[in-house]
């Protein structure tokens, strides 16, 4: 099988790559090809890929090619990656700070900064499938770009089926909770879990064992919270009133002031501590040697103790489960897997909200075949949109599993967000400004017209691309 890697210069491709070159995943990619429009970025991972592959045995990794070309990079593919960053970590920084500085949440994917960064990431993740449905028009894409839930809803039009968003925040939590409640979860199943949501936006509601949900002891056990992130980020007395567990960007809904208050005290914003450390980090690792790969793993153990920082006491730290990595590339790997024909596998993804009658009654999930009656995998929610739900992938592609109907507090709240969703890819894809600047007025975390135009004023002022996108679309 031949990989392509769209945004293959990014921090977190040695991760899939060692996954591919030991382990369950080993043999199952020949060629991987990476694209990157950063030759610099590209050429320092090329390095600590090589660092990493003196540290295996011989050929126990799929062949790498690095390329700046994105029709060679598509020509022959069977799978597409696509983890991409337009504007880059500056691009990030703005987006988080614009927001930050008006006293509103400055975060990357939540919020008016996912909101900006959907505006930016829609137009070129477009380009990307238009070429991949001339070039390689039967390969799977696998979308890592975020905000993932906007960005693969922007591309069903164009891809169908053929794409799937990819997130391991979900399935994170689902396997810390069940370790914490003592709950055996066999790899690559899901019998028993209940979740729905969007994108950085869900909650895990059933954690079935033996026919028996653990979940409700769980809630109640304040020793067996406080073994994991999700446990110890929400209040007992919140998580009691809920009767689940929230994907832990809930946090940022659920405890706003702390977050802003968190993010102002930092002195700095995530963006702007990753942009200052990759300044520093591409230039060492294209210069490492064999060294590179040693160079990386340090890097990324110390991103990952800086996430969500906002949210942790003084000197918390996170567990080490939580550093070790290995769930962004594991989710994906396993459905890439599954969908080229190695076996079925039961993941929490990204994708259209549609089942079978049948299967919504009870009936084995199935997928909206011709003259089925389609209704939505989760109550209350548009059959057509993008949800992140249990799915069930097959070579045919990735089914939902119906999920209960969310409470009526937790459905109000995707409901709006799935609406703010929508007048983002409206205005990615059309040029209007008017759909992005509804789309920040409209948002939970923003709710305001007059702070609306501001926000998009100085995103426009940040980004001279939103101005193209309004005149010409993208």
């Amino acid at each position: 099988m031949r990989l392509t890697i769209a945004g293959g210069g990014g921090f977190r491709v040695p991760l899939v790559y060692r996954a591919l070159s030991a382990g369950p995943f080993a043999g199952l990619v020949r060629e991987l090809v990476l694209y990157d429009v950063d030759p610099a970025r590209l050429s320092a991972i090329e390095v600590v890929l090589a660092s990493l592959t003196r540290q295996g045995p011989p050929g126990s990794g799929p062949q790498i090619r690095a390329v700046s070309s994105l029709p060679e990079a598509l020509d022959g593919a069977d799978m597409v990656f696509a983890a991409i960053r337009p504007g880059g970590t500056a691009g990030r920084t703005a987006d988080e700070r614009i927001a930050l500085d008006l006293g509103l949440l400055g975060q990357e994917t939540t919020g008016a900064g996912g909101i900006s960064y959907a505006l930016r990431s829609i137009p070129p993740m477009l380009r990307l499938a238009e070429e991949m449905r001339s070039r390689c028009p039967g390969a799977w894409l696998l979308n890592f770009t975020n905000p993932a839930g906007m960005v693969t809803e922007a591309l069903i039009p164009v891809l169908g089926a053929k794409v799937i968003g990819i997130c391991d925040s979900a399935s994170g939590l689902v396997h810390r909770a069940a370790r914490a409640a003592g709950v055996a979860l066999p790899e690559g199943t899901l019998d028993g879990v209940g979740y729905y949501g969007l994108n950085h936006l869900g909650w895990l509601y059933r954690l079935e064992a033996g026919g028996r949900d653990a979940l409700p002891e769980l809630l109640a056990n304040p020793a067996a919270l406080s073994e994991f992130e999700e446990g110890r980020l929400f209040p007992p007395g919140l998580l009691a009133s809920l009767g689940c567990l929230p994907n832990e960007y809930l946090f940022y809904y659920y405890d706003t002031v702390r977050a802003v208050a968190g993010m102002r005290a930092a002195g700095q914003t995530r963006g702007e501590s990753i942009a200052r450390q990759q300044a520093e980090l591409y230039p060492r690792l294209a210069a490492a040697g064999a060294e590179a790969y040693a160079l990386w793993e340090d890097a990324r153990r110390s991103r990952e103790e800086g996430y969500l920082a906002e949210a942790r006491t003084p000197g918390e730290r996170r567990d080490e489960t939580d550093l070790a990595g290995g769930g962004y590339e594991r989710v994906a790997l396993a459905a890439m897997r599954a969908l080229s024909g190695g076996g079925g596998a039961d993941l929490i993804l990204n994708t259209r909200n549609a089942v079978t009658a049948a299967a919504a009654a009870g009936a084995e999930p199935g997928g909206a075949g011709s003259g089925a009656q389609v209704v939505p995998a989760v109550p209350g929610l548009p059959a057509d949109a993008v949800v992140e739900v249990p799915c069930r992938v097959t070579p045919d592609g990735a089914v939902p599993v119906p999920q209960d109907r969310p409470g009526p507090a937790q459905l109000d709240l995707l409901l709006r967000v799935k609406d703010v969703e929508r007048l983002v890819v409206e205005a990615a894809t059309t040029g209007r400004r008017e759909a992005a600047l509804a789309a920040f007025a409209r948002h939970p975390l923003v709710d305001s017209e007059v702070l609306a135009g501001k926000l998009l004023a100085g995103y426009e002022a940040a980004f001279p691309e939103l101005g193209r996108l309004w005149h010409g679309g993208p």
